[in-house]
């Protein structure tokens, strides 16, 4: 067995913004010899080193595709549009069936020989950029300035490559490959795209997602969450002349407040990492108005479920105490009511580095000289690892940064490396014929 140290820190940022959290148990990741062997002699193959010199070759065709692509928007819930485009320049490549489902992912197969499992590669199509955002790519010396340049685009123009490079070289697969652009991988998307594809799309077996920093970061953990929107509700009122009625905005900081001191207290016993934060708060009309509505928005992250439902508890009893305290307080009109709508429920789950899809990742960046990490974070790899599906999410590879920001920015440093290793992995894992 071969020894590769990883990092222990207690969290890391990938590059283009992505929270990830570094097991501190994590001392050292060891990835077995076959594994080694098996990535080695794949890339000694006189067929695999051909592609690798195409996918260089492909360089500027990738650039343009990664341009063309984040020029088309895709904001939450409406990623038409540059799903749209995607489709056509998978077909126009040569996948063997190119389809929209119903959720609105792209997906595209491409046959393999033996057919006995199916290998699912893939992109996301939405950024997190409203609508009206603009996404035009500016070019600052080398480097790439767009609103969702990083995140997820390099996946997409990476997705393409793969294809056209596999079959201008007439690499043939074992497995069949799922090439992917899904919808919804961000905010209150709430990953309903690979949600989807698990309960309505073809059956699949393992997981490869493109959506991170370095080759090296490799997320083999899903890192669960809980968001719910939560609003109180009153008659509302001049400040003065209704003084007495039920204030929405004081039942929330309650509520708030009752909930960041239980919820400080469980987590100073120690455990998972776990957060909980309010990100998002409204309501109101004007200075001198008592507002009949005040909304939160709020989110809790762990990499276990237990502590999430937990906090997810402690976050109900403290609106229950609050809208208690408040009504019974009121001297005058009718009660305040409660919702608490859940917009976001991400699963948590993880592939064991035992797990030969992660192995095969681990052993594919040790080829490229490149320090295996294994770390949890909150990408669409989430959702097949609760199923108990092997997936890995990997990462788009270049430099970047400012991800989710509206100067987000990429930088072909050895990008063509990183569509190297996805596609050493890739056949790895469906088997080369």
């Amino acid at each position: 067995m071969a020894m590769i140290a990883a990092a222990t820190v207690a969290a890391a940022c990938g590059q283009n913004g992505d929270q990830r959290h570094v097991p501190e148990t994590a001392d050292s990741l060891v990835i077995a010899d076959k594994y080694r062997t098996e990535i080695k002699q794949l890339a000694e193959l006189p067929k695999v080193k051909e592609a690798f010199k195409t996918i260089e070759a492909l360089n500027a065709q990738t650039r343009d595709n990664h341009i063309l692509l984040t020029e088309i928007p895709a904001p939450p819930f409406k990623e038409d549009a540059r799903a749209a485009k995607f489709a056509q320049m998978l077909k126009d490549i040569g996948a063997d069936s190119v389809w929209i489902d119903p959720e609105g992912n792209v997906l595209a197969l491409r046959r393999g020989q033996e057919r006995s499992k199916t290998v699912v590669i893939e992109g996301h199509l939405d950024t997190v950029f409203p609508e009206g955002t603009d996404v035009t790519v500016k070019h600052k010396g080398d480097t790439l300035y767009a609103p969702g340049i990083g995140d997820d685009t390099r996946g997409l123009a990476m997705l393409l490559t793969l294809l056209k490079c596999m079959n201008q070289q007439g690499i043939q697969t074992q497995a069949d490959i799922l090439f992917a652009g899904t919808v919804g991988e961000e905010g209150e998307g709430d990953l309903r795209g690979v949600k989807y594809l698990l309960e309505h799309g073809p059956k699949f077996d393992s997981y490869i997602a493109l959506d991170g920093g370095d080759i090296g970061n490799i997320t083999n953990q899903g890192i669960g969450s809980h968001r719910y929107r939560i609003t109180f509700k009153g008659p509302g009122g001049h400040s003065y002349g209704a003084f007495g009625i039920v204030n929405p905005h004081f039942a929330l900081a309650d509520a708030l407040a009752r909930w960041d001191e239980k919820a400080g207290q469980y987590l100073s016993k120690g455990g998972p990492k776990t957060t909980y934060s309010a990100g998002i708060i409204g309501g109101g009309t004007s200075v001198n108005s008592i507002p009949y509505e005040s909304w939160a928005v709020v989110d809790m992250r762990s990499e276990d479920d237990a502590p999430l439902n937990v906090l997810d508890s402690l976050l109900h009893n403290a609106i229950e105490e609050s809208l208690a305290k408040h009504n019974a307080a009121k001297k005058d009109g009718p009660d305040l009511t409660v919702e608490t709508k859940l917009i976001g429920d991400r699963p948590t789950g993880t592939a064991a580095p035992e797990n030969p899809l992660v192995q095969r990742a681990m052993a594919a960046a040790a080829f490229f000289d490149k320090e295996p990490e294994l770390s949890a974070s909150s990408t669409n790899s989430n959702a097949p690892l609760a199923k108990g599906l092997p997936a890995v999410t990997v990462g788009r590879g270049g430099k970047g940064g400012g991800g989710h920001s509206l100067n987000e920015w990429w930088l072909d440093d050895d990008g063509d490396q990183a569509i190297q290793y996805a596609l050493l992995l890739l056949l790895s894992e469906a088997g080369l014929n």
